[in-house]
């Protein structure tokens, strides 16, 4: 899984320089800790034109971590954007009456190109929780080898955006091995450095009071990423969020009783990026899968609206019945007798991407934009930490099942991500489908229990 690139692309970007030179760029070009993505702007822009300008997002993609992910094995979900014009850079345009800048392969960004802490937070109706909540709240990020620049790279990410420290001297920020280790730590990777960045930047944005647990398996099989997981939730992580997937296998419900199964611990996992069909941990009846959407400035109340990601027959969200995992007794949907992924979703299409600060190896080149289901599942595990600890003995991802229908869940019901028997296996609708299941967070409430 996760091993397709776009075939135009080719390369990679280098190494930009240290996190405090790009900290004092960022500032020579009148770009503080207060420049949100949504500053003041030159001229008064109709909501409406916004987001006419913003529906021409189009990039160009690559894999963070294109290799195949052999039987055993898993592969992030993370794709970085290498070319062409993101809904942010669109709506940036047309608020300050400009032509839009174009990303460009093999070429560092000054600033940010994606959506920031502000978009999301007001896109998932956030603002006020991610302000008010989550201290004392441990998110815990599973990934495999190691990142030497993460906290380097948070910093600069948390600098720019205005949010408080985190780091290790503070106690906020924590990186170990599976083992939990802090100084016997895997072997380096550039592209799984990107997921890292990826991840602890979507956390930084949802939940800026939360605290960060990076646990980093030795390789990227499932018994190590496993043996991960144990990890955080032995170290005391009540959210754990895997941003990887392999393909099914009988082996599956072994992995769900040795490694995922953690009552009154919050689990959520990538539903995948090439488009209609099912992966794994996504499969597994004690996670939360989590499916991926393309958000967008709308000229409506929420003021964003949604789809189901899809770029293309190789790209877009994943979902589906699953082959072998059973049933948990919250989902109700008739298709499908064993589990249905997924559960929930988030912003993933990478041409409405977020904003991510990865210097480290090849494909370090400071500010990027990532898409993916690797964006979405650390932002729906935050959104969990922002509505508090999980009861004792429950399982997190039947909670947004009790909010079904209600306002505390945006319904998707636009898009598909394939072709499928069964309608909802793969198109949106009013409702319960595969690709956004019950829809996006608006607020917490529909992730307590």
């Amino acid at each position: 899984m996760r091993t397709t690139n776009t075939p135009h692309i080719s390369g990679r970007w280098r190494r930009v320089g240290s996190a405090a030179a790009a900290a004092t760029a960022l500032a020579l070009a009148g770009f503080g800790a207060a420049a949100q993505a949504d500053a003041a702007t030159p001229h008064k822009v109709s909501a409406q034109t916004i987001a006419t300008q913003v529906a021409k997002a189009h990039v160009q993609t690559a894999n963070a971590c294109a290799t195949t992910a052999k039987k055993g094995y898993a592969s992030c979900d993370a794709l970085r954007v290498t070319g062409g014009t993101t809904a942010f850079m669109e709506k940036q345009a047309a608020v300050k009456g400009v032509a839009p800048a174009t990303i460009k392969p093999h070429a560092s960004s000054g600033t940010p190109t994606g959506y920031g802490p502000s978009d999301l937070q007001s896109a998932y109706g956030l603002a006020s929780a991610a302000s008010a909540k989550g201290s004392g709240e441990t998110v815990a990020i599973v990934d495999a080898y190691d990142d030497p620049n993460a906290a380097a790279d948070l910093a600069t990410y948390r600098s720019y955006y205005g949010l408080s420290a985190c780091t290790t001297s503070n106690g906020c920020f924590k990186k170990v091995s599976q083992t939990g280790s802090t100084t016997s730590l895997p072997s380096a990777d550039s592209g799984w450095a990107g997921e890292i960045s990826l991840d602890l930047d979507m956390v930084s944005a949802t939940c800026p009071n939360c605290n960060i647990l990076l646990v980093e398996a030795k390789s990227a099989s499932m018994t190590n990423l496993g043996t991960a997981v144990n990890e955080a939730v032995k170290l005391g992580a009540k959210y754990v969020s895997n941003s990887y997937g392999g393909s099914e296998s009988s082996s599956d419900s072994s992995y769900d009783s040795s490694y995922y199964k953690h009552a009154g611990v919050v689990i959520t996992a990538s539903a995948g990026d090439e488009g209609y069909g099912a992966e794994y941990p996504a499969g597994s009846q004690y996670v939360t899968a989590v499916g991926g959407t393309a958000l967008k400035k709308a000229s409506t109340t929420r003021g964003w609206s949604e789809s189901v990601w899809n770029t293309s027959s190789s790209e877009g969200t994943g979902s589906g019945c699953s082959a072998y995992d059973a049933k948990p007794s919250w989902q109700t949907d008739t298709g499908c007798s064993k589990r249905m992924i997924a559960d929930v979703s988030a912003v993933a299409d990478p041409a409405t991407g977020v904003s991510v600060y990865d210097s480290y190896g090849a494909d370090g080149t400071g500010w990027n934009t990532y898409g993916g289901t690797s964006a979405s599942s650390p932002l729906i595990a935050s959104v969990y930490a922002l509505a508090g600890t999980p009861s004792s003995g429950s399982y997190p991802a039947k909670f947004p099942y009790a909010k079904a229908g209600t306002a505390a869940l945006n319904d998707v019901t636009s898009g598909s991500n394939g072709s499928c028997s069964t309608s909802y296996f793969c198109t949106a609708r009013s409702g319960y489908d595969g690709p956004t299941g019950l829809g996006t967070p608006e607020g917490v409430s529909a992730f307590t229990g």
